[in-house]
């Protein structure tokens, strides 16, 4: 999931840098033809990321391609979570991060993002 997380940020890091506008229905499907590709696609129930305002979700984009496929564009200002999920008969899994959009570029908020899966 990580792996996953970390192609949406870059997928639209790279693709403000070339002066694309970029759609959270585009960056949900990129995010799900990795999973796919990489073996996942019957586990895939859940959009990659969703709006985030004052209170959790919010009314911008949405990183959606399914459930309801968001062409809304991320905007400068836009603030929205990254959640790519895979869910398995036994068990489910998700890595979240918020990210906003800041002078055209994404920026990761709150502390450093966790990249090892914790062990008690």
């Amino acid at each position: 999931m990580v792996e996953a997380r970390e192609l949406a940020v870059s997928f639209i890091g790279r693709a403000l840098a070339e002066g694309q506008s970029v759609s959270g229905q585009r960056v949900d499907r990129e995010v799900r033809s990795f999973l796919e590709r990489s073996g996942y696609g019957a586990n895939l129930r859940h959009r990659t990321g969703h709006s985030i305002d004052r209170e959790v979700h919010g009314f911008g984009a949405n990183l959606d391609s399914v459930e309801f496929p968001d062409s809304r564009l991320l905007l400068e200002g836009s603030c929205f979570s990254v959640e790519p999920g895979v869910y398995l008969d036994d068990f489910g899994m998700r890595s979240e991060i918020d990210v906003y959009i800041w002078e055209g570029k994404p920026v990761v908020s709150g502390k450093q993002p966790q990249f090892e899966l914790l062990h008690f």
